[in-house]
């Protein structure tokens, strides 16, 4: 069977691009070209109507699609099995860009110090892992940690609480209760996150979201250039409320109805390197600190 070719297909057929095909394999848009043609000519059919550069899937196409992806991730997990025993060599992990940036970026020195034979490569992505159609061998996940075809392992609860700059704490004074909290606008990306906090202190605060930003990041650096009070997780702002750079308006703290977890599909839970980082994750989870 014309493996590359099919495997060309699949990268084009998912994404309904040439091009994006293209870039998924790292060739070039006339290779992907070339081996479409190729496998329409093996089998005397064509896979896709073609409009201009927009590309729509035939019968046929369609039909082959679900197979190729099943052959695939069967291929990936049989080379997987036969290097169970290994503990070197590339581990592709996936987590949200704010836990990578916020929580494990000051971290992760250690780990590499500890595990120089393994090459941690991270990718930043807010979206599920279909570990069927990617590389990646495991992800960290924010949720109720219930997903189907993986295992999950929980690493560290989380906290709600409000935050801010010192100066604009001396400027606006101390804030007493909740609902002295809700006079004032408050930094937040609209998500059901929240909820547990505002079902404690009112839905009412939701109608007073600052709406020019719509990144968590981006938001907790304009709290600290005073721009307003943000709402955020404890686990992206204790190093900073530890150095100052942010202060709590207020003591109130509300646990998420969320996680974080630790996900993998069951052929690589137990994968040397998979146990590795996930030992090590796991032990600085349980060292880091609740809020007060």
């Amino acid at each position: 069977m014309p493996l590359n070719a099919l495997r060309t297909f699949e990268a084009v057929a998912s994404r309904l691009s040439f091009a994006k095909g293209a870039e998924a394999l790292s060739v070039s848009p006339a290779a992907v070209s070339s081996q479409i043609r190729a496998l329409e000519q093996r089998l005397n059919q064509p896979l896709f109507h073609r409009h201009g550069r927009q590309i729509t899937l035939t019968d046929a196409g369609r039909k082959l699609l679900p197979g190729v992806q099943r052959g695939l991730a069967e291929l990936r997990k049989a080379v997987e099995i036969i290097s169970q025993d290994r503990m070197e060599g590339v581990l592709n992990i996936s987590m949200m860009p704010t836990f990578l940036q916020k929580w494990l970026m000051p971290r992760l020195a250690e780990f590499y110090s500890a595990e120089p034979s393994i090459d941690l490569r991270i990718s930043a992505d807010n979206s599920l892992v279909n570990f069927d159609q990617t590389d990646l061998h495991a992800s960290v996940r924010f949720g109720a940690g219930r997903w189907p075809g993986v295992k999950a392992v929980k690493l560290l609860d989380d906290w709600i609480l409000p935050v801010c700059s010192p100066e604009l704490l001396k400027e606006i004074g101390p804030i007493r209760s909740g609902e002295e909290l809700q006079d004032h606008d408050l930094l937040f990306v609209e998500s059901e996150v929240w909820d547990a906090w505002f079902r404690m202190l009112g839905e009412s605060g939701r109608d007073r979201r600052w709406r020019l930003l719509n990144d968590s990041v981006s938001i907790l650096m304009a709290a600290e250039q005073g721009e307003g009070i943000a709402l955020s997780r404890w686990s992206l702002v204790a190093r900073d409320i530890a150095a100052g750079r942010l202060v709590r308006p207020i003591r109130t703290v509300v646990q998420t109805d969320w996680s974080h977890y630790f996900v993998a599909p069951p052929h690589y839970f137990d994968l040397p390197k998979v146990v590795a980082f996930r030992d090590w994750l796991t032990g600085h989870c349980e060292r880091f600190e609740r809020p007060a």
